[in-house]
């Protein structure tokens, strides 16, 4: 079955930094677009970045210039790279593969930025 797998999640200070990584199984990886989004407490699941296929990328305007979102196919693996964090970039951070209808999600990992 499919599987989406995400790590690196934590606590860390503002202005830190933190690499999110998803791996999956199951799936032909290299042809779907892969996403990451959060959701805080209390709010609507967003969109952080996706990555197509070809290695276009989509940021949110909040996370630009802060955010880098990359792929390695051979390792099915996706990578958010976090810097210059903020707290408002606390919330679960969610994994999605999508070539279609539906899509797959992995579990989430917590970020949360504190001091």
């Amino acid at each position: 079955q499919v599987q989406l797998v995400e790590s690196g999640g934590g606590l860390v200070q503002p202005g830190g930094s933190l690499r999110l990584s998803c791996t999956a199984s199951g799936i032909i990886f290299s042809i779907y677009v892969m996403g990451w989004y959060r959701q805080a407490p209390g709010k609507q699941r967003e969109l952080v970045a996706t990555i197509s296929s070809g290695g276009s990328t989509n940021y949110a305007d909040s996370v630009k210039g802060r955010f880098t979102i990359y792929r390695d196919n051979a390792k099915n693996t996706v990578y958010l790279q976090m810097n210059s964090l903020k707290p408002e970039d606390t919330a679960v951070y969610y994994c999605n593969a999508y070539l279609g209808p539906g899509g797959y999600w992995g579990q989430g990992t917590q970020v949360t930025v504190s001091s």
